[in-house]
């Protein structure tokens, strides 16, 4: 299927070239499109051909912008930062299942080391896919398993489905607030963006670089099996992972706990008095 991309805006053929060193496989091709529907529905399209591990597609706005759980994710024009990257973590020299695995762990590290680096500012990681700021969400990431002949979301880094053999590409996108903007009133009390947390307008091409520099980084780990970096780097920006009571869905009903961690394969580890529940998909709600 041909897409109709087009031609990238000068500021970010700028900050690509000065960081194409940093980018190893990420950015070829490179795919811009000032407003789309889904970069992840354009990013699957393209993968649909096979062989563009590292391509790249960038948007100034979503129409059909989309979170877990098929949830909206509010991507208004020049609001945010809206990317999906197609990669191929099966191909791990050391574990493909883990490294598909832990690929949202190590994209939720890689944003915020991202945003670090560009903005000075330190966003914590809720599991398992959210960038917060003062417990508001500031960034979610979405990663979408490619099989044939449909995509699958990939729902939980603590997931072990003996399916992932079969992921041939996963395509991972992420959302990341940067403009003041005003929000729907459902969104305001709960999210926040770079420029409300800092009072300063913030280049979006060098933000849109810098983050996928350091998901490069990150996916190098998971391709040589630097599994050990990545969960540490986690739990590190994840205080939340430790002694934060949650509730959930279980088997037999709504369960309640206190967060202990995560285990080597990045699922959420909860205490319930005498015995840890292991969680690995569904909703977790934070108290």
């Amino acid at each position: 299927m041909s897409l109709r991309s087009e031609e990238l805006p000068q500021n970010l053929a700028d900050a690509f070239a000065r960081a194409r060193g940093r980018l190893g496989r990420l950015g070829s091709p490179m795919l811009y499109f000032s407003t789309t529907g889904s970069t992840n529905d354009e990013a699957t399209k393209l993968a649909a051909g096979g062989n563009v591990e590292g391509a790249v597609v960038v948007a100034d706005a979503q129409t059909a912008g989309r979170g877990r759980r098929g949830r909206h994710w509010f991507s208004p024009a020049l609001g945010g930062l809206y990317v999906s990257v197609v990669l191929e973590p099966a191909r791990s020299v050391a574990d493909g299942d883990r490294a598909t695995t832990l690929l949202t762990l190590a994209a939720g590290v890689a944003l915020a080391e991202g945003v670090e680096a560009v903005t000075g500012l330190r966003a914590d990681i809720k599991w398992p896919n959210d960038l917060l700021v003062q417990r508001r969400k500031l960034a979610g990431i979405l990663a979408e398993g490619i099989h044939a002949p449909t995509p699958q979301v990939v729902q939980s880094p603590g997931e072990r489905a003996a399916s992932r053999s079969t992921v041939r590409a996963v395509i991972l996108g992420y959302g990341l607030n940067v403009g003041s903007m005003a929000y729907p009133p459902d969104l305001a009390d709960r999210v926040t963006s770079l420029e409300s947390e800092l009072g300063r307008p913030i280049d979006r091409a060098e933000l849109c670089v810098e983050t996928l520099a350091a998901i490069a980084r990150r996916y190098d780990d998971l391709l040589e099996g630097r599994f050990d970096a990545i969960l540490d780097a986690w739990r590190e920006r994840a205080p939340g992972s430790r002694g934060r009571r949650v509730t959930w869905n279980g088997p037999s009903g709504v369960l309640s706990g206190v967060t202990a961690g995560i285990d080597e394969h990045g699922a959420l580890l909860v205490s319930l008095g005498d015995r840890v529940e292991r969680i690995v998909a569904g909703e977790v709600v934070w108290h």
